[in-house]
């Protein structure tokens, strides 16, 4: 049995109040730095994105998952109140628990699985759902084919840039 099974899960607590693995990231790594710019920094995410984020999730709740202070001489900081601290541990507690059951549930599936590389029609499949938008960058395209940049990626990517020099 192949442990390369992984949920991506998130929890709808009602309809505009969600909660999944980007915004749990993002209050671990508030947690974890006690900013909310560096939190942002740490986990690759804009910090308007992250301000977005963290301001929805303490709009979504009845009490607020993290705290923050403007910066200054004395800088500012975020915080995880005690709530925020409860969400991610349930969170990472349920999360746990889906991915043992399916991995108990899809052990005969996951027993059938050629390979987990991404092969030239994942890659084709990539390009042409970006046709039409011709992907940005090396980077966009390898994104979503959802691999590492491999050779047929690269090659793809060098003949959009060049579609696009020549248009």
């Amino acid at each position: 049995m192949s442990s390369s099974l992984q949920l991506r899960l998130r929890i709808d607590f009602a309809p505009g109040c969600s909660v999944g693995p980007g915004k749990v990231a993002l209050l671990e790594a508030i947690q974890r730095c006690g900013s909310l710019s560096e939190a942002a920094r740490q986990i690759g995410m804009s910090y308007r994105r992250a301000w977005l984020l963290l301001a929805e999730l303490n709009r979504s709740f009845n009490q607020p998952l993290a705290t923050t202070a403007v910066g200054g001489s004395h800088g500012g900081g975020a915080e995880l109140t005690a709530f925020g601290q409860e969400v991610i541990a349930a969170f990472r507690a349920v999360e746990r628990e889906a991915n043992t059951l399916a991995r108990r549930r899809l052990s005969q599936v996951l027993s059938g699985v050629k390979s987990s590389g991404v092969g030239p029609s994942r890659v084709k499949a990539a390009a042409k759902q970006t046709g039409t938008q011709q992907a940005g960058s090396k980077r966009a395209l390898t994104k979503q084919a959802g691999a590492k940049q491999t050779g047929e990626v690269k090659a793809r990517a060098r003949s959009l840039a060049r579609r696009r020099r020549s248009a």
